[in-house]
């Protein structure tokens, strides 16, 4: 059974910073991407970053130059370095992971962002 959980997100001030984490277990396959999505409420769900397999990442363009996608081998986890926060981007981030050897994708829980004074 494969888990992806996420920590971080919460509260900050617009320029503030938060760190997103996410966790895969359970598989005795190698994760092929890991992506960050957001979803805002009547907007939809909107691909924020991914990371692939021996290529760069890639970002949207709101993000570039501030948000920053990496991950660690060892402890199979990504993280998402969110800097010069703005309103616009609070949302419900999930991470989700492809696992070609699956054929599918899995979802982490979700967790919530918000930019506000």
């Amino acid at each position: 059974q494969v888990h992806v959980v996420q920590s971080g997100g919460g509260l900050v001030q617009p320029g503030g910073s938060l760190k997103l984490t996410c966790a895969v277990s359970g598989s005795t396959f190698s994760v092929d991407a890991w992506y960050w999505y957001r979803q805002i409420p009547g907007k939809g769900r909107e691909l924020v970053a991914g990371l692939f397999s021996g290529d760069n990442p890639d970002y949207i363009d709101s993000v570039k130059g501030r948000f920053t996608i990496s991950r660690d081998n060892a402890e199979n986890t990504v993280a998402l370095q969110m800097n010069s926060l703005k309103p616009e981007d609070s949302a419900v981030y999930l991470c989700a992971v492809y696992i070609a050897n699956r054929g599918q994708d899995f979802w982490g829980q979700g967790t919530q962002v918000t930019v506000s004074t």
